[in-house]
């Protein structure tokens, strides 16, 4: 194996892509990648990944690894975690048989995941499963008891000056499937022009759209300068002690900012803000719905999100069902019918114009001759 490029590194991979151009190589240090984080390696065309962790611990089975390797991109791991340090940004790497070369010099060494080597990690999460899904119930549940005041009281939460009581609202997170979720539901947000709220990089997410986020919500750590100025209005989230870390972002961008004191998520916020705020309907994208989600965010149990979600349930939908739901399907008798309606007024003006009725005559001629009929 041989392969040269230019290297980009960044311990936190969402940080990484943004910079990340074809052919690069990046160096990463992510244990177990997720689904989210390889999409978005792969969409920056890399040539290589170079992981200095595991990228599959065999905790869970996740699925970063399969997709970057499915891409055609190859993915090597090195114990050499020194190899951050030692590396500059922008300059040449080169991986050499078993060798990593940086300024001709021997830095480390790899191994490379390929497919095979991941289905026997994976294996391992597969078989592990059941003992985190035991680990994660116990933990939700333990929390859930001390967060019950995250749903029961409302005093937190801060008043907005976008008009939400009785509207629509989309909650938008950078999750999985966003894209193909906003996509399927475009008519939906033109028509019904349901508030926006996007969660920390959802609010790129909808720029990605061309549309801007009304409300942006989170702690302000995955989103980019341009999403921060353009959104409508800001909200930080705080821990319960008050301490807002995003908030120095916002302030330093000389913008405004209200902040939202909750032990919950980001995405658990946003949808206990548009609930006390007597929204109609709460339409989700790309939020976390299951264990490994939250397990690809690093979280150990999902209490506050298994709250709010017993809290807003009435009002929430998946982008999912609102597509289902919401587009409409046009039958193939009900589209012939509307093509002979369409006929019809041309068909009767044709026949009131006379070099058309002529025309007809000539051709129902030709066609008796062709066809030998005779009168």
């Amino acid at each position: 194996m041989y392969i040269k490029g230019n290297l980009k590194k960044d311990r936190k991979t969402k940080n990484l892509v943004k910079r990340l151009r074809a052919g690069d190589i990046a160096i990463i240090d992510h244990k177990d990648i997720d689904e989210i984080a390889a999409i978005s390696l792969v969409e920056s065309k890399v040539k290589c990944v170079l992981n200095l962790n595991k990228s599959i611990s065999g905790k869970y089975p996740n699925k970063g690894p399969s997709i970057l390797v499915d891409a055609g991109i190859i993915l090597l791991e090195s114990k050499n975690k020194e190899i951050f340090d030692v590396v500059c940004e922008g300059e040449e790497l080169e991986i050499n048989n078993n060798l990593i070369l940086y300024k001709d010099k021997v830095i480390g060494n790899f191994e490379e995941l390929d497919s095979n080597k991941i289905k026997e990690l994976l294996s391992i999460g597969y078989s592990n499963i059941e003992k985190e899904l035991d680990k994660f119930i116990e933990n939700t549940l333990e929390y859930a008891k001390k967060e019950k005041e995250l749903v029961l009281e409302k005093g937190n939460i801060p008043k907005v000056k976008t008009k939400i009581n009785g509207r629509h609202v989309l909650v938008v997170v950078r999750g999985k499937d966003y894209k193909k979720d906003l996509l399927a539901i475009q008519n939906y947000i033109s028509e019904v022009k349901p508030v926006l709220i996007g969660v920390d990089g959802g609010g790129d997410a909808l720029l990605e759209f061309g549309l801007t986020p009304d409300i942006l919500i989170g702690d302000m750590d995955s989103v980019s300068d341009k999403c921060l100025r353009l959104s409508k209005e800001i909200i930080v989230h705080a821990y319960t002690d008050g301490r807002a870390p995003g908030l120095q972002r916002v302030n330093a961008l000389g913008l405004d900012a209200k902040i939202f004191p909750s032990a919950g998520t980001s995405e658990d916020i946003a949808f206990l803000l548009a609930y006390y705020n007597n929204v109609d309907l709460i339409v989700a994208v790309g939020t976390h719905s299951n264990m490994i989600d939250f397990l690809e965010k690093g979280r150990s149990g999902m209490s506050s999100t298994f709250l709010v979600r017993l809290k807003v349930g009435s009002k929430l939908v998946d982008a999912k069902g609102v597509n289902m739901l919401y587009r409409s399907s046009l039958k193939p008798k009900y589209v012939v019918g509307l093509g002979i309606a369409a006929l019809i007024p041309i068909i009767v003006l044709t026949l009131m114009f006379p070099p058309m009725k002529e025309l007809i005559k000539l051709i129902q001629i030709r066609l008796r001759i062709l066809f030998g009929f005779r009168r």
